[in-house]
């Protein structure tokens, strides 16, 4: 079963922290939902480049990590 992390109604100020604990702490694949934010998916996307994950978006709304 593939782990999601769901951002809608999390705050920009908390993504870095969140995204960085969900993806050091789970397996891959994982899914993180940004929603319709271009904010929010740069902040996640940061956070996978930074820790050299592999990863897919898809549409605006969601990115999934190989």
């Amino acid at each position: 079963m593939t782990k999601t992390l769901d951002l809608h109604e999390v705050k920009h100020e908390d993504v870095d922290r969140l995204v960085e604990n969900f993806v050091l702490l789970n397996k891959v694949p994982m899914k993180i939902i940004t929603g319709n934010s271009e904010k929010m998916m740069l902040m996640t996307l940061d956070v996978l480049n930074r820790h050299d994950f592999e990863w897919t978006r898809w549409a605006t709304s969601y990115v999934t990590i190989l």
